[in-house]
């Protein structure tokens, strides 16, 4: 856990999810613990915001909705100037899309989110005007009724980028097929 903060945004890897869906679909392990690449899906999305250099914080504590585990994630960072909502199961979303929310935090938006072939995708980016919300957060939705009310407002920036690991969270078997499969890829494209 890294957490000075400086000016920079805290990432907020939320880890407290049952991975029901994940053993529904013949999964054996919790997903954070499934193999990918050598590693775990957990490892490979703390390396990312590792490689960062971002501040972070990961909220495993079991809570019972994502609402709950956010709002924990926030008051126990409450000294950042923003926050990234990072879902530990995205372990391919690259560093440089971190550090391009955490850019648009830092230059006064209330709210970031990435974009990629006309898809949002985390990490979602709350500046610290939103932390007394986040801090009120419960239940399963997390903080998607806060990111539309900021839609509403105009207040969320979208930024566009080329990274589909925005989009490749872990819920089946076949999404961690899908993963291993855009791991393999990207390296295969790496050594070109």
């Amino acid at each position: 856990m890294l957490t000075d903060f400086k000016d920079r945004p805290c990432v907020l890897i939320l880890a407290s999810g049952r991975g029901e869906r994940f053993r529904a679909s013949g999964g054996t392990l919790h997903k954070l613990s499934a193999p990918l690449g050598g590693s775990t899906v957990l490892d490979h999305t703390l390396a990312a915001v590792r490689a960062s250099g971002l501040p972070w914080h990961l909220e495993d504590a079991g809570h019972p909705g994502m609402g709950d585990s956010l709002a924990a994630a926030v008051r126990a960072t409450a000294g950042a100037p923003g926050w990234l909502v990072l879902p530990a199961d995205l372990p391919l979303v690259s560093p440089q899309t971190l550090l391009k929310v955490a850019d648009a935090l830092r230059s006064g938006a209330q709210a970031a989110q990435p974009i990629h072939a006309g898809q949002r995708g985390h990490p979602v980016g709350f500046g610290a005007v939103c932390g007394e919300a986040l801090m009120a957060l419960s239940g399963e939705k997390g903080g998607a009724p806060l990111l539309k009310a900021l839609r509403d407002a105009r207040a969320l920036v979208l930024i566009g980028v080329e990274d589909v690991g925005i989009l490749a969270d872990i819920d089946t078997v076949d999404d961690l097929a899908r993963a291993e499969a855009l791991l393999q890829a990207r390296g295969k494209t790496a050594c070109s």
